[in-house]
């Protein structure tokens, strides 16, 4: 089975040998005066993951310190990336993906000679949900003759500008995730792009650098 990973927009150079994902869970526990126990369930926690990418010195086609650079600039500016992680298999068939949105929480650069001085960073990931302000109206209305009042409840939702465009030519590193996110708004987006350049392309997973591709 074939495995791909991207985080900060680009693949990584070296597929992390183990990725573990913790499902969070924050239900509580009440002890009864009877001496029972029961469970109250609640929403489920933000997951984190954690996984090792070894950045190779010399058999990649970018340094190791530009991956690094990406991690730290989303690490200090405090921006959220999509992580996915796309599973192929032996046949090359495309079996099930993992795509969150996720924040850069801890992170640790390691070096050993045995492994070539091919720096390791250990990646500490949590899942990131969009929020935003909500504001609370509150008006009158006199409907046959009785007055009562309505709760309007509105709520600002993150937005990205999304760049005008009628076709984007593919970089090194690209995904249709990441393009999508780029020139339609949001990177759940995608299925459009895969539709729009259905003669074009063959794998979602593969876009060749210097491909044209259309956007819808």
């Amino acid at each position: 089975m074939a495995y791909r990973f991207y985080l900060c927009g680009e693949r990584l150079p070296v597929e992390p040998e183990k990725l573990t994902l913790k499902i969070k869970n924050k239900n509580t526990t009440l002890n009864l005066l009877d001496g029972k126990t029961i469970g109250i369930l609640k929403s489920p926690g933000l997951t984190e993951i954690s996984l090792s990418v070894t950045l190779p010195m010399f058999s990649s086609g970018k340094k190791p310190t530009h991956y690094l650079a990406l991690f730290e600039r989303y690490k200090v500016k405090k921006k959220p990336t999509q992580f996915i992680v796309t599973r192929t298999s032996p046949d090359g068939k495309p079996l099930f993906d993992t795509n969150l949105k996720v924040s850069i929480e801890d992170y640790t650069i390691s070096e050993a000679a045995k492994k070539g001085f091919d720096p390791v960073v250990d990646l500490s990931l949590k899942q990131y949900l969009d929020y935003g302000t909500q504001i609370v109206q509150v008006e009158t209305v006199t409907e046959n003759g009785q007055t009562k009042k309505v709760v309007k409840v509105e709520k600002e939702r993150e937005t990205h500008a999304a760049p005008s465009a009628k076709s984007y030519t593919v970089k090194g590193g690209d995904s249709l995730w990441s393009i999508a996110a780029k020139y339609l708004g949001a990177g759940e987006r995608y299925p459009e792009l895969l539709a729009a350049n259905s003669a074009l392309v063959y794998d979602p997973n593969i876009l060749p650098a210097g491909q044209v591709l259309n956007i819808p």
